[in-house]
């Protein structure tokens, strides 16, 4: 029978990172609305809180960074829209969401939507600083869309007045709140921008954020993104933010601010001017006096009162400096040619005819001391072998075979194999047979008789 799988035991950490990766990839980044209740905030500067609503709780926290960014204090009991990322907080297993943004819940639809709308914009490079416009220093002709009788056209034509009294201002006026004012303030950016100013100022005085709201929406930022003029965004209060504050060439904190901004103000730019023209006429003397001094001093120098003895000086060296040159050439070149005189004869010694000759005289000289040595080697070896072979000769039995004597040996067998050499005569027998060998040639015999001698070994 198959043997069944083993199952797969998990540990508390693996199960409850696999909850945590699920809830994150599953649900991820959500908005929710609910009340806050047991708000608590750490030494560290964290909050922890629940968001509950009739039926269900959820476990919260905000982090130190994003805590300190709210616009207002969470309170218990208070309804509100928070944005963040469902998890598992994997110490205790529990499942809760980490806020980035908080809002209270009567304004939440329109701050999620001025987030999402920024974050869209942000992402396609509406608010890049490359795409930033450098403001005229002195612009002749400023566009101005807001409303023709808000507070905002006031303080500004107060400013200019005050600062630069002579500059040309062009009023667009538009709505700058309510149902349609986005569309106005569009035209307006386009119709100015076509006309032709050297800047723009586009906004208007404080309010909530639905009263800003036209200056959120998306056409407008996209008109002041593509206009050709500079153009700077004065909407509100210092702590209001809009998204045409992002993506203008320039923000200014309130309409006063950006008059002050497009306009140095007169008697300023006079005092500058005047300064400038002072500091200018400083240098030109300056450096007036310096060229004297070096007229001066050119004057008095013994080169212009004395020339004709600085040009024979001159001549002089030009000589002396000729003949050493022609001295130092003419040392160079012997020196190059006894290089070249001992380079020549290295070369010759190197030459691969110079070395074969050599090769071939060593080489003479080589066999003729191996000849020497060959025939004085056999001489000596001749002499060393005479003498051993004499005694050789002497001990050598053909040389007793010559004398006279034989050697005898008896036949065993009928093909005569096998032979014993014979010493004494009692070993033989009549009848056997017998092989003679003599100093020259040898003869087969048969023993008649036997004579046998006295005991002992016969002398020769």
């Amino acid at each position: 029978m198959p043997t069944a799988a083993k199952p797969e035991i998990l540990t508390v950490s693996q199960v409850t990172r696999r909850v945590k990766g699920a809830l994150e990839s599953e649900i991820g980044q959500i908005w929710v609305s609910g009340e806050i209740s047991n708000w608590k905030e750490s030494g560290a500067g964290h909050a922890y809180f629940t968001l509950k609503d009739e039926a269900s709780q959820l476990d919260a926290v905000i982090f130190k960074g994003r805590l300190i960014r709210l616009r207002f204090r969470p309170e218990n009991g208070m309804e509100v829209v928070v944005h963040g990322l469902v998890t598992v907080y994997e110490r205790r297993g529990q499942y809760q969401i980490n806020c980035d943004e908080i809002h209270p819940k009567g304004m939440g639809a329109l701050q999620i939507a001025f987030e999402k709308l920024k974050k869209k914009l942000s992402e396609e490079g509406l608010f890049d600083e490359a795409h930033k416009k450098k403001l005229p220093m002195l612009p002749r002709r400023i566009g101005i869309v807001t409303s023709r009788t808000g507070a905002a056209i006031r303080d500004i034509l107060h400013v200019l007045d005050r600062r630069f009294a002579n500059v040309h201002v062009i009023l667009y006026p538009t709505r700058v709140q309510g149902e349609g004012a986005a569309a106005e303030i569009v035209e307006g950016i386009r119709a100015l921008d076509a006309y032709g100013v050297d800047v723009m100022i586009v906004g208007r005085g404080g309010g909530s954020l639905e009263d800003l709201w036209p200056f959120n929406e998306e056409i407008v930022v996209r008109a002041v993104y593509e206009a050709r003029t500079p153009i700077i965004s004065a909407v509100g209060h210092e702590v209001d933010f809009c998204l045409t504050d992002f993506v203008a060439d320039k923000r200014a904190p309130t309409p006063s601010a950006a008059a002050e901004i497009v306009v140095r103000e007169q008697t300023a730019l006079r005092d500058a001017v005047v300064q400038l023209r002072r500091r200018l006429r400083k240098a030109q003397s300056a450096r007036l006096e310096r060229l004297r001094n070096r007229l001066a001093l050119a004057t008095a120098s013994y080169a212009l009162r004395r020339p004709d003895d600085i040009v024979r000086q001159r001549r002089q060296q030009v000589d002396d400096l000729t003949m050493r040159l022609h001295d130092r050439v003419a040392e160079r070149l012997a020196e190059r040619k006894a290089r070249l005189t001992a380079a020549t004869r290295a070369l010759g010694y190197l030459s691969p005819h110079v070395r074969v000759a050599r090769a071939r005289e060593i080489l003479a000289a080589q066999r003729s001391r191996l000849a020497r040595a060959v025939v004085q080697r056999v001489a000596h070896q001749r002499g060393r072998v005479a003498p051993l072979a004499a005694r050789l000769n002497a001990l050598s039995p053909l040389s007793v075979l010559s004398r006279g004597y034989a050697l005898a040996w008896r036949v065993d067998g009928t093909d005569g194999a096998d032979a014993v050499l014979v010493r004494d005569a009692a070993a033989l027998a009549r009848g056997d047979r017998m092989r003679l060998r003599f100093a020259r040639g040898g003869a087969d015999a048969v023993v008649e008789s036997v004579e046998e001698g006295p005991d002992g070994p016969t002398q020769l």
